[in-house]
Formats: C-alpha cells, sequence, structure tokens
C-alpha cells in the first residue's frame, strides 16, 4: 500500500468519526483533526501494555456480547478470522488496540458534539493525563472525555513531543474560561474569608464555588471546591472568635469566661501560623505558571492549583479539627468547654496529639490556676461561674455541708469524681479554718504539702497533661490540711469532751443526776404545762446538778444544758413538754445542727418518758413497802375482809412486778445495748477520723445506730407505738395505785383514830363504826380488784402483741431484747395457748 492510499484511508477514518451533521467551521476542525491524526500516527506513542492480540480480540467479543451484541461479536470474530488468515504472520494488534481505543473513547464521551475533543481522548488510555502533566499544567487531572486506565509513553524524539504537548496545552487552555493563575488567586481569597473575582462565597449552599456560567473543567471545579473547603472552615473558626472577643462584658449571661478567652487565644495564635504560610503562598502565586514547550527558564517556585493542594493538605486538617472543635464548644463554657476540647485528644495521630496538647496547655491553663488556689489557699476565683465548685452564701454552721458542691456539668473528664472531691474537701477544709475556727495554721501545711510535691504557692506550676502532679499536691494538702483541722477539732474545741456531755445528759448517762432530776422536777412536771415556769425548772436542773456528781463536770459544758419547753396544747401536761438541750456553738454545730438537735430530742423524749415509767414503778414499790401493810388494821380484822384485802395486794404486786421485769429489762437492753455499744464504735471511729468527712459519717451511723435500736427508726413505727401504749399502761398503773393506797391510809388513819378515843368514849368504835369502816374497805377492795383485772388484761395485750412483733424486726439486736424479755417462754407459751 503506497502513502497515498494510506492519507486516504485516514482522511476517510477521520471524517466517518465526525458527526453526520456538521456545519459552519466543520471544515476547519476536519482538517485540523486530520493534521492530528498524521501527526499522532508518524510519532513514537507506544501503549504500555503487553500486545496479545488473542486476549484483546476475546475482550472485544465478551464486550460485545455483554452490551446485547451477540450479532456484532459473531461478525467481529469472523471479520478477525479473515483478516488473521490474510495477514499471515503479520499481527493485528495494532489495529485492534487502535480500534478498541476509539471505541471506548466514543462510549465515554457520546455526548460530545465538537472534534476538536477527539484528538485529546483519541489517544491510548490516559494519553491526556501524561501529556497535561509534562506540560506543567494540573497535574493528575484527566482531559475532557478521556478513557481512565493506562500509561502512555511519549516519543524520546525531542521535537514531537514538545509539539504534542503544545498541541494538548492549547486545546486545554481553549476549554477554560479563567486563567489558572486567576483561580489560584482566587483560592488564596477565600482561604482568607475574602470573595475573589469568580470564586464567591453562596450562602444558599454555604460555601465557596465558582459560577456556573463560569466555563471550566468539571475536575478543576471540583479542584477549587476542595481547596475552598478551607477558607469555609476558617469563617467557622473566625466567626467563633470574633463573636466571644465582640461581646460585650455588660450582656447578662453571655459573659466569656477565661477558659473561652484562653480557647480564643489559642485558635488566634493558629491562625497567626496559617496567615504565615497565606503570606509566602501569596508570594509564590505572583510567579508565572510555565506550560508545556514554554521557557525553561521560568522559576520553579510558581503555584498551581495541583501545589496548592499539597501545601494546603496539613493546614486543611488542623483547620477541619479547630472547626470541630468550635461546633462541640458552642454553649460550653469552663470546665465543660475543657472537657469537651479534651474528648477530642484521644487520637492515635502524633499531629493530633502535638496540636490538642499544645491547645489544651493553653484552655487549661485558667481551670488550674483555680484549682491551685482552691487547694492552697482556699479561695474561689470563679468570676464567670467555670469552675466545677460553686460556692453559696449560708450560715456558719451550714459551711461545710451547704456551702461548697461540685457542679457534675463543670467537671472536665481528665479529673476524676474521686479527685474532684478530694479538691472539694480541701479547699472546704481552708475556709471551715478561716471561717469558723478562726484559725490561719492551714497556710503552714498547705506550703508544706506545696514544697513536699516540688512546687509553689504562687501562681502557675499546674498545665494540662499533669494530672499526677495535680494529685500528688491535692492528696498532700489534703492530708496535711485534714489532719490540721482534726487536731483543732478536737483539742481547741474538745470535740469529744462534747460528745460525752451530750451522751451523759440528753442521753441520760448520767445516773444520780438524772435520777435526782426526775425527784426534785415530778412534782412541777406534774402540773398543767401551762403553768409551769421554766425559769424555775431552770433553777431545778441547777439544783440537780450541784447535788450530782455532774458538778464536776466543766462549767463551760454544764452552762452549755438549758431546759427547752416544747409547744404545747390543751390538757398537756409538763412531763409532755419538758426537755432538755445542748448548746453546740460554732464549730461544733457543723456537727450538732439543728436537724442533729432534733433527733437527740428526739432521742431524750423517749428515754425521758422510759426513766419516768421507771421511776412511776419505784413509787409504786414505795407506797406498796411492807412496813405499811404490816402495820395495817385490816390483819386484825375478819378473815373475809382480810383475805381481800391479801388477795388484791397479791394481785398488785404481781402486776408490779411483771411490768418491773419489762422496764427493768428494756430499760438495760437501752441503756447498755444501744447507748453504750454505739457510743463505743463512735468513739473508735472518731479517733480513726482523718478529715471531718468522716468525722461527720461517724456521728451519722452514731445517731442511726441509735435511732434503729432504740425502735425509732421508721421501720419499727408499729413496735414504738405498741410500746408507748405498755408505758400508758404502767403511768395508769401508777396513778390507780397511788389513788387507792391513799384511800387505804385514809382508812388506816380513821381505824387508828377510832381506838385512841375509844377510851374517851367508851363503844363508839364498837357501836357501828367498826361495821363502816369493814363496809367501806370491802367496797374499796372489791373496786381495786375489778381495776386491777382491767389493767391486767390491757397490759398483757399490749405486751403480748409487743412481744409477737420482735421477731420481725430486721436489726439483730432486737432478737436479743426478746430473748431478755420471755428467757422462760412463759409470754411464748401463753400466746400459744391461746
Amino acid at each position: 500500500m503506497d502513502d497515498h492510499q494510506t492519507q486516504d484511508l485516514v482522511k476517510e477514518l477521520v471524517h466517518r468519526l465526525l458527526p453526520a451533521a456538521e456545519s459552519g467551521g466543520g471544515g476547519r476542525d476536519a482538517s485540523g483533526a486530520l493534521r492530528f491524526a498524521h501527526r499522532l500516527l508518524s510519532s513514537r506513542l507506544a501503549p504500555a501494555v503487553l500486545p496479545d492480540e488473542h486476549a484483546l480480540a476475546e475482550s472485544i467479543k465478551r464486550r460485545l456480547a455483554a452490551s446485547g451484541r451477540p450479532d456484532d461479536a459473531l461478525a467481529f470474530a469472523d471479520l478477525h478470522s479473515k483478516l488473521s488468515a490474510r495477514s499471515r504472520s503479520a499481527s493485528l494488534w495494532p489495529l485492534l488496540y487502535l480500534l478498541d481505543s476509539l471505541s471506548s473513547h466514543r462510549r465515554g464521551a457520546a455526548a460530545a458534539s465538537c472534534l476538536p475533543n477527539l484528538p485529546t481522548a483519541a489517544l491510548p488510555r490516559n494519553a491526556a493525563s501524561g501529556a497535561a502533566a509534562g506540560a506543567g499544567g494540573r497535574p493528575g487531572a484527566r482531559a475532557h472525555g478521556a478513557p481512565p486506565g493506562g500509561v502512555l509513553l511519549v516519543s524520546k524524539d525531542p521535537n514531537i513531543r514538545e509539539i504534542a504537548l503544545r498541541e494538548y496545552t492549547e486545546l486545554v487552555l481553549d476549554e477554560m474560561e479563567v486563567s489558572e493563575a486567576a483561580l489560584v488567586r482566587d483560592v488564596l481569597y477565600a482561604c482568607q474569608g475574602i470573595d475573589g473575582r469568580y470564586v464567591r462565597y453562596d450562602k444558599a449552599s454555604d460555601a465557596y464555588d465558582l459560577p456556573d456560567g463560569v466555563r471550566v473543567p468539571r475536575s478543576t471545579r471540583t479542584l477549587v471546591r476542595k481547596l475552598c473547603e478551607l477558607g469555609w472552615l476558617f469563617r467557622k473558626v473566625r466567626g467563633f472568635i470574633s463573636g466571644n472577643i465582640s461581646r460585650s462584658p455588660s450582656d447578662a449571661g453571655t459573659e466569656v469566661g477565661t477558659v473561652a478567652q484562653a480557647f480564643c487565644s489559642a485558635l488566634q495564635e493558629e491562625l497567626s501560623d496559617y496567615y504565615k504560610l497565606l503570606a509566602v503562598l501569596e508570594s509564590y502565586s505572583l510567579n508565572p505558571i510555565p506550560t508545556p514547550g514554554s521557557d525553561s527558564g521560568v522559576s520553579g517556585n510558581y503555584l498551581s492549583l495541583r501545589r496548592l493542594a499539597v501545601w494546603l493538605a496539613e493546614p486543611a486538617v488542623r483547620m477541619r479539627l479547630m472547626a470541630v472543635l468550635v461546633d462541640g464548644c458552642r454553649g460550653l463554657r469552663g470546665g465543660a468547654m475543657a472537657g469537651a476540647i479534651h474528648g477530642h485528644a484521644q487520637h492515635g495521630d502524633p499531629m493530633f496529639q502535638e496540636f490538642m496538647g499544645r491547645l489544651l496547655r493553653r484552655v487549661c491553663s485558667p481551670l488550674f490556676e483555680m484549682v491551685r488556689s482552691w487547694v492552697l489557699e482556699g479561695e474561689l476565683e470563679d468570676v464567670f461561674a467555670e469552675f466545677f465548685i460553686v460556692g453559696q452564701p449560708v450560715k456558719a454552721e451550714s459551711l461545710w455541708r451547704e456551702g461548697y458542691l461540685i457542679q457534675s456539668d463543670m467537671l472536665p473528664s481528665f479529673i476524676s469524681p474521686v479527685l474532684a472531691q478530694r479538691i472539694l474537701r480541701t479547699g472546704k477544709s481552708i475556709n471551715f479554718l478561716r471561717v469558723c475556727c478562726d484559725d490561719s495554721g492551714w497556710a503552714d501545711a498547705a506550703a508544706e504539702a506545696a514544697a513536699y510535691v516540688g512546687t509553689t504557692t504562687s501562681r502557675g506550676g499546674l498545665g494540662y497533661g499533669e494530672t499526677d502532679a495535680l494529685e500528688a499536691l491535692v492528696v498532700e494538702a489534703a492530708k496535711r490540711i485534714d489532719s490540721h483541722l482534726m487536731d483543732v477539732i478536737h483539742k481547741r474545741y474538745r470535740f469529744k469532751d462534747h460528745c460525752l456531755a451530750i451522751k451523759r445528759y440528753l442521753l441520760l448517762g448520767q445516773g444520780d443526776f438524772v435520777q435526782y432530776l426526775m425527784d426534785v422536777v415530778g412534782p412541777e412536771l406534774s402540773e398543767p404545762a401551762n403553768r409551769i415556769s421554766s425559769f424555775q425548772l431552770a433553777g431545778l436542773l441547777e439544783t440537780a446538778i450541784r447535788a450530782s456528781n455532774a458538778q464536776y463536770d466543766d462549767r463551760d459544758i454544764l452552762d452549755r444544758i438549758k431546759v427547752k419547753m416544747m409547744d404545747h396544747g390543751d390538757g398537756d401536761r409538763g412531763w409532755d413538754v419538758f426537755s432538755l438541750e445542748y448548746d453546740a456553738r460554732v464549730p461544733l454545730d457543723t456537727v450538732f445542727t439543728a436537724s442533729v438537735m432534733k433527733i437527740y430530742l428526739k432521742v431524750f423524749n423517749f428515754l425521758w418518758k422510759l426513766k419516768r415509767v421507771d421511776h412511776s414503778l419505784t413509787g409504786v414499790w414505795k407506797t406498796m413497802k411492807p412496813n405499811c401493810i404490816v402495820s395495817s388494821p385490816f390483819y386484825k380484822e375478819g378473815i373475809s375482809i382480810k383475805a381481800q384485802f391479801v388477795s388484791v395486794l397479791r394481785k398488785c404486786q404481781v402486776l408490779f412486778n411483771e411490768m418491773n421485769h419489762f422496764v427493768t429489762n428494756f430499760q438495760y437492753y437501752i441503756m447498755f445495748e444501744v447507748l453504750e455499744v454505739s457510743w463505743a464504735r463512735f468513739s473508735d471511729e472518731m479517733d480513726a477520723a482523718k478529715d471531718l468527712d468522716d468525722l461527720l459519717l461517724a456521728h451519722d451511723k452514731y445517731l442511726n445506730s441509735i435511732l434503729e435500736k432504740a425502735l425509732l427508726g421508721e421501720r419499727s413505727h408499729g413496735l414504738l407505738r405498741n410500746l408507748f401504749e405498755l408505758f400508758d399502761i404502767i403511768l395508769q398503773f401508777r396513778s390507780h395505785a397511788d389513788r387507792w393506797f391513799e384511800r387505804i391510809y385514809e382508812l388506816q388513819l380513821r381505824g387508828k383514830g377510832k381506838q385512841k378515843s375509844k377510851s374517851k368514849e367508851s363503844g363508839s368504835w364498837l357501836d357501828g363504826g367498826r361495821k363502816a369502816m369493814i363496809q367501806l374497805a370491802g367496797e374499796l377492795f372489791r373496786k381495786m380488784g375489778e381495776d386491777l383485772d382491767s389493767i391486767a388484761k390491757d397490759y398483757t395485750a399490749s405486751l403480748d402483741a409487743f412481744i409477737t412483733q420482735l421477731p420481725m424486726q430486721q436489726h439483730v439486736d432486737l432478737k436479743f431484747l426478746l430473748f431478755r424479755l420471755d428467757f422462760t417462754e412463759y409470754y411464748s407459751r401463753v400466746s400459744s395457748s391461746k
């Protein structure tokens, strides 16, 4: 085949590849395409794939069959076999490869309507990509419609290569309405939050983008969009900084805290480095971008879009992280903000860790300064309510319990709850010593703790990442300051002595004082409550103190014991409203608060009633003492009145013994197994307490133990009600006994008076006086027996109900009470026989 015939075939192929309907400049397009085809065929371009004719033919047949064209696949196989037979030894692989490449282009660019795209796309796979890379254009970009895959090796002939690349560059530049240098400049503007000539911020899409009217390749538009994401992130970060810095301090509830200010300062410092990078890139953007075939003397410090993507890769990561932090910190302040930032620092990337560590050291600096000031000075320097410890104005007695609390939402995650509690208690101890104890020894303890861990009491010295040093400082300061606080409480304010005084006087542990007090105030308390003078009772209290061993106690303790008259209504007696109180002053009122003293008052009223019942039974015994009974004239009368009198006395004695057995054992249980055992445990825990919280906890356990064991807890209401019914029956028995024996005593005096007058008035006592007295005595003994039977019946029923409920109580000590009350199982047998 000669050259003329070859040119005709190439021309015919180019015209067939052109669209069927073409007008206008179609002739110019056809001639340009023909020149490009001649240059392409005369070059030494070679695909970087192994020539395998059979594999390529099979691939084409499978593709035709898979696309639903089996007839074309059979026709292709027939033509290929015929050509192979005619060509004999010549390979058909170059022809098949060319046809396959053209077919791939036509499938990928079916919408193309002009021929100038054809030469770029008609190169073997990714030919345009290789040419563009050599021309210094958009590295790695693919020409419009170019098929993916493959590598093109450009001919080593410099003349042919430069001509091909220059031609390719001209074709690519014809597709771009905007130069790459202008796009680079606009992208740099967008990275600073400024609208450029072409790249502008679109509020609708919330992004920087090229307008749709600007004609640029799709890949270029995508790359510009990706680069401008950095500008969108920059706007977000800068907006956060500006919004916090420009906020007015007078705006209520919108103050910018120190942590937020430190965060903005750290972000601003990162942006300063970002500005420096942009300044360098601005200087590089002034250098022209070389093109293929241009003078090789152009400077290499130019800036293309691809190079800009490489430059901005690392700043984009930082800016993206800052934007994430900004979004996560909106609406937060103080410790909550520091904790949110710390949550993003848990990352395995060293670059992330280094960046977040640098940021958090700035952000957490105010927070750690607050911790240092609170732990070593007790100062709560929290103007903007950022600290996880909050103080509130309270009375001195409530300073420890309610003065300072932990805000869990302000506690950063890098400070554990246990460490936060220690921090809280250390500062509370300092303030308690300073405000309630008027003590300044804590300053030396704080200085010693700081020196021990290798820091100072001045500002600084602690920062983010030094949690171990912080914990060591807090632990050492807490140990030394709490130890000093315990010394002040025990030695200067004699806490244990006051607890013992409350036990002896309010819990009635001083037996001789209680007995004498009962004796002297008993007559007064039997009067109606509205007739009793508290001043008179205070005098009787002082009399009881001076008459007992209580007089040898410290006068400061005795002066704190006062009489308290509770609120009373109509019909209340002095026994119902009388109580004692203990004046616990600062700082002891931190332990003996108003609520605690109410519990002591409740226990005192219970014990006072128990003591009153015991005192009443003692009075009954004194009334029934044998010397009053033996001298009775009723023993000298008839057998009937004597038997009636002995029967009544026996019933009274039996009932007294039952009541005395119950009261004695119950009182022993309360005074020894409840009060003494609880005090022994409390005393041990008091000595072992290392801080005020331990002391308060030990005291609360002491009170709760007394309440539960003494049937004053919430789970013992029913049992306590039955117990009070027993007490009322015993007091009723005392009242009846006093009335009975008073009338018996009157009859005895009447009988003795008649005997004395017998010598003067002969026969007056025998003449009917004796019969009248015997009749009155018989009536009294009958009524007395009926009352005793009624009281005994009520007492037995109440005692049975009380003993029946004891085994159902959860506290183990109440089982020992049951054993003491029913050690012979008498009540159990009587209850089971009913």
